[in-house]
């Protein structure tokens, strides 16, 4: 069973699976803990796909894009069409003619991959987590104070957020 439920503090949607297995949820927007049972639900449905598009389409209706969200497929296709468009980076790079196993080695190793202390990926993903305000600015001060540099972190900021690690509205990220 999946649920769209929302905040009543920062107004977040958001999915919860088997709402009736726990006692409590937090707002994954402002961390706000919720009794399961006062969380107001706006869809219910077995199907998460469909409980997905039911929070696609209250979120464009919430910002006045019914229409414009009723000329887009369904967001299962959308994600299909994403995926079969263009080619995969392991395909451009052979095309290039670089080793992609040689570029996954030496990113790990940028990462910090093993070393036992965490990548710059999961840096900036603490910053966010972590911060009050989690906007750019709030996020690459974090990371800086970590040893990343500002440009590295707001690449890294974008990068999750288009792979959807991130969601950022209004200027302000959260960890998906």
């Amino acid at each position: 069973m999946y649920a769209v439920v929302g905040c009543n503090e920062c107004a977040a949607m958001w999915l919860l699976s088997d709402p009736e297995t726990s006692d409590s949820a937090t707002c994954p927007r402002c961390q706000k803990t919720h009794r399961t049972a006062k969380l107001k639900r706006f869809f219910e449905s077995e199907d998460r796909a469909a409980a997905r598009e039911a929070r696609a389409a209250l979120l464009a209706k919430k910002r006045g894009e019914s229409a414009a969200f009723a000329d887009v497929a369904h967001v299962s296709e959308l994600e299909r069409a994403a995926a079969d468009a263009g080619i995969d980076d392991d395909e451009y790079l052979d095309a290039a003619g670089i080793d992609a196993d040689a570029v996954a080695d030496a990113g790990a190793r940028a990462e910090g991959g093993g070393s036992g202390s965490p990548s710059r990926t999961e840096i900036v993903r603490a910053a966010v987590s972590e911060a009050d305000d989690p906007t750019e600015a709030a996020v690459v001060e974090r990371a800086a104070d970590r040893g990343i540099p500002a440009e590295t972190a707001r690449e890294i900021l974008a990068k999750l957020t288009r792979r959807g690690d991130l969601s950022e509205s209004g200027g302000r990220y959260r960890v998906l």
